[in-house]
């Protein structure tokens, strides 16, 4: 009789027992939230998620196991699911890689992507990097390569399909990063600091008038090298408004030229000219803002050997090059560059 109701107990058990899950319940809440909805996709899949009033959210995803991209609308992070996990997500879009954070069942691999993408971030301080010549530049890289390797290795409880793909690809990130940085540090050597700066005359100027480099003699100037189709350029404006205003009265001037053309506003110079004046309006932009004659074939665009934007660029009161790739509004190491001038 005791067999028989042990055995019952034990059918019991396992009749009762919970079924694995085959999806994944993805939860969390948003601080300060840039949109009514998210996205977490890949490239062959996709799903939005409605986000409250009140910055929370909740779903269930059914999934192939791999890293995702989890999207609010503005910025993006990488995160990875697979069947049965069961993931909250919080942040604070102020802070939106610093503050990501996953709890729950599965949350440690997504956790190990975030750490890891902020340990690249600080290692590829690409203001810093460019700073090096290329003996040091190749000495920094080893190091580099040794911190992820050895950051990969430690985390033994990490599916190793995301180690193994990021260890993968550390040669051939930093190979790219190499390749861009060269390009800059040989740019330096061609427009060396202390030799007279590329000058530009008669362009045009968003007030009325015409403005050449000459007629800016006497301050610092800083060139910021950007057009209005540019993402990268108008994530820099609100730290370039910030900087304007800091060192309003002080000597330096700041110019933004634009590149915009015909060839990037449906074949129309005149459209071409009619945005840019539109978002110097919209964005409320201020210091001298100019508009390159000939987009990207203007001569002062060549000269400094312009391939991408944004750029930025120094130039002394006597109209010589300071650095022809000068940090950006956004980095701590432009204001560190203008005390080293005492600016």
């Amino acid at each position: 009789m005791k067999k028989l109701l042990l055995l019952t107990a034990a059918i019991a058990i396992i009749a009762c027992k919970e079924e694995p899950k085959d999806y994944v319940t993805l939860s969390g809440k948003i601080t300060d939230k840039n949109s009514d909805s998210i996205v977490v996709r890949s490239r062959t899949y996709s799903k939005t998620i409605k986000v409250n009033t009140d910055g929370t959210f909740s779903d269930t995803l059914k999934v192939e196991t791999g890293v995702y991209n989890f999207f609010d609308g503005n910025e993006s992070t990488n995160l990875f699911l697979k069947n049965g996990f069961d993931i909250n997500i919080t942040l604070d879009t102020k802070q939106f890689d610093e503050t990501i954070t996953y709890t729950g069942t599965g949350a440690e691999h997504s956790n190990f992507l975030a750490k890891n993408s902020l340990m690249q971030e600080q290692l590829l301080d690409m203001d810093a990097l460019s700073n090096l010549d290329m003996e040091g530049l190749e000495s920094k890289f080893g190091e580099i390569k040794t911190k992820l390797t050895e950051f990969y290795n430690a985390n033994k409880n990490i599916d190793t399909s995301i180690t193994n793909a990021l260890s993968k690809n550390i040669d051939p990130m930093l190979n790219y990063y190499k390749g861009y940085l060269a390009e800059s540090i040989a740019l330096k050597t061609e427009l060396a600091a202390g030799v007279a700066s590329p000058t530009f005359e008669d362009y045009e100027n968003y007030n009325g008038s015409k403005t050449s480099l000459s007629d800016l003699k006497g301050k610092y100037v800083y060139v910021d090298v950007w057009a209005t189709w540019c993402g990268p350029c108008k994530a820099e404006i609100p730290s370039l408004k910030a900087l304007e205003k800091q060192y309003h009265g002080k000597n330096i001037q700041f110019v933004s030229l634009s590149i915009d053309d015909d060839r990037s506003h449906g074949g129309s110079w005149e459209k071409a000219r009619e945005d840019w004046k539109a978002m110097i309006a919209d964005k409320q932009l201020s210091g001298i803002q100019l508009f390159a004659p000939n987009g990207w074939q203007s001569q002062f665009v060549l000269d400094y050997k312009i391939k991408g934007i944004p750029r930025f660029i120094l130039i002394d009161p006597n109209g010589n090059i300071v650095t022809p790739d000068a940090p950006r509004p956004s980095s701590s190491e432009l204001t560190k560059l203008f005390s080293s001038l005492n600016i």
